[in-house]
């Protein structure tokens, strides 16, 4: 399944990059807050707990370590990071202040100060909190974007611009528009807010956020048939967003859909979704969760930032954390439906398929047109070795779908899938034929479809021209590897086959299938002991054992013919 919201998070990719550069001292092994780490067991405790994610534990263990060390400032700031983490802002404002009295420039305890003074309307106390922040690292983005905001909040909105401007030099210039379009937009500057967002439109038309503000924006302002082009050009894309169709709605019966952000907290909660999502991108989780939290504590009812904060539980295979989020999503967000068919496939994460096929039926029994849920259920029919019913919810996708736009091609690929391993080849492989006709030089389909005619031995040339063309562009993928290999096999260019299968091992060493091919190349190049070799291999790996019966038959065929000591 795609994960639409996850395209809301491409806008950020650029960004990742500039926080990399310009924070080096944050790049210690995901302990970025550790300078002298503490001998303490709590310490110790607190920091592996913050590397799992676990931020309750980590709060509870950096606590204990700084009631024993209260003036070490290392200590104290990671107490106070944890708590925030943990959604205990107000909790981690007393160890944020404290922290300045130890170290009065430290840059995310006065961030932290800054984002409760916004919330609590205090603008001008803000923008004194967080004018010290200036070390030029990923903080000093946040800050000056935060007290953009509280100058928006004091009526300064030509202050507010000039510092962008500053920012737009450090190479921030289309991630700070689409903040300028909001900016405008709450400060009640329509057509400025129009530019803006025609402006961060134009530089990415396809990610979702860009083009629901866009549309919000030419909506409100009633010009409804040009906020439908825009959406009907972002989905004639292939590109589907909750969001985007709740305002279509919108739009379709000519009600104004209301602002991206309505209120300067809820902009500047969007500064925390965007560099919250780059720093999760760059792998600093811990920072990341802050940030979301941040985020939320300004604007709770910011479904989004709960979608990305539940979303890197997910991604770190933390299940129930992310379960827990999609659950407190408010049943009328566009975004409940996504959250729950996260949710099923979570439950599927954690071994529990049969409860999360019952939870995506359910999803499709209420919403039959609902093509997350659908295509979530044929994948999850799919795992399941349920290939009929598998077929059967691809095929009512692709008919949602209409099955010409180009990002239907998956369909068809994964209805293929499901038809080759029902048996039913003729319709396999026309569906693979329209899935590259749709998406030519895709390497997937290129090579199942190539390696299923090497394994059926039909087509073998036009299938080897299909594999070499999948190997270009993804030369260390080891199956689409082993296919060319095999195709070699096939063709009977042994010493071609032996020399791609041994690469083919050599990046999937434990696969029982290549293990199986390469001895097989051995064998027909007379390297006997090796093929042996690779077959007892093969058997070893074979956890389902496909492999084993063919592979064990070889073995002792070959034992045999070995001759008598």
């Amino acid at each position: 399944m795609f994960k639409t919201i996850r395209q809301t998070n491409l806008f950020f990719a650029s960004l990742a990059l500039v926080i990399a550069f310009l924070s080096p001292a944050f790049a210690q092994d995901n302990y970025p807050f550790a300078k002298s780490p503490s001998p303490s067991g709590s310490f110790l405790a607190g920091n592996q707990a913050a590397k799992d994610m676990r931020t309750k534990e980590a709060a509870r263990f950096f606590l204990d370590a700084s009631e024993s060390d209260w003036d070490n400032p290392d200590i104290v700031e990671r107490a106070f990071i944890a708590l925030a983490a943990d959604g205990r802002i107000e909790d981690a404002a007393a160890l944020a202040q404290h922290l300045i009295e130890l170290d009065p420039n430290n840059e995310i305890a006065r961030l932290l100060l800054g984002t409760i003074a916004i919330k609590e309307r205090r603008y001008t106390s803000a923008v004194k909190q967080l004018e010290n922040v200036k070390n030029g690292n990923f903080t000093t983005i946040s800050a000056i974007i935060l007290k953009a905001w509280a100058l928006i909040g004091e009526k300064k909105f030509n202050s507010s611009q000039a510092l962008l401007d500053e920012l737009s030099k450090a190479g921030l210039g289309d991630f700070l528009v689409f903040h300028r379009s909001l900016m405008a937009d709450v400060a009640g500057k329509r057509e400025l807010a129009l530019k803006y967002a025609k402006q961060s439109y134009e530089n990415e038309p396809y990610i979702s956020r860009v083009v629901e503000n866009y549309a919000r924006i030419l909506a409100n302002s009633s010009s409804f048939s040009q906020a439908k082009s825009i959406i009907s050009a972002y989905k004639n894309n292939g590109l589907n967003h909750p969001v985007i169709n709740e305002i279509e709605q919108n739009i379709d019966a000519q009600i104004r859909p209301g602002k991206t952000a309505s209120t300067i907290q809820a902009g500047a909660s969007e500064m925390y979704h965007g560099i919250g999502v780059a720093l999760a991108k760059e792998r600093r989780n811990e920072l990341a969760i802050l940030f979301f939290r941040l985020g939320l504590y300004l604007n709770p009812k910011a479904q989004t930032i709960s979608m990305s904060l539940a979303q890197l539980f997910e991604d770190n295979h933390l299940y129930e954390d992310a379960n827990k989020i999609y659950s407190l999503l408010d049943k009328n967000s566009a975004l409940k439906s996504l959250a729950m068919i996260n949710f099923a496939q979570n439950l599927d994460a954690m071994d529990d398929r049969e409860e999360a096929i019952r939870k995506l039926k359910n999803i499709v029994a209420v919403q039959p047109d609902n093509l997350e849920a659908i295509s979530a259920l044929g994948d999850m029919y799919r795992y399941d070795e349920q290939y009929k019913k598998a077929i059967k919810y691809y095929t009512k996708a692709l008919k949602i779908v209409g099955g010409n736009n180009p990002a239907d091609w998956r369909f068809y690929y994964v209805r293929g899938i499901s038809y080759e391993r029902s048996d039913q080849w003729k319709k396999a492989e026309a569906d693979f034929l329209i899935a590259l006709k749709l998406n030519p030089g895709h390497p997937q389909v290129l090579n199942y479809l190539g390696y299923s005619w090497v394994d059926k031995g039909i087509n073998l040339k036009a299938a080897l021209k299909l594999i070499v063309q999948a190997v270009e562009t993804s030369q260390n993928d080891g199956y689409i590897v082993d296919s060319l290999g095999w195709a070699y096999y096939r063709l009977n260019r042994i010493e071609e086959a032996v020399e791609t299968l041994e690469q083919a091992v050599n990046l999937l060493p434990n696969d029982p299938e290549i293990n199986d091919h390469l001895g097989d190349a051995y064998w027909s190049s007379d390297r006997r002991d090796e093929a042996m070799f690779q077959w007892e291999i093969a058997i070893d790996v074979d956890k389902i054992g496909d492999v084993t019966k063919r592979a064990s038959e070889k073995l002792q065929n070959a034992q045999e013919a070995l001759p008598k000591k």
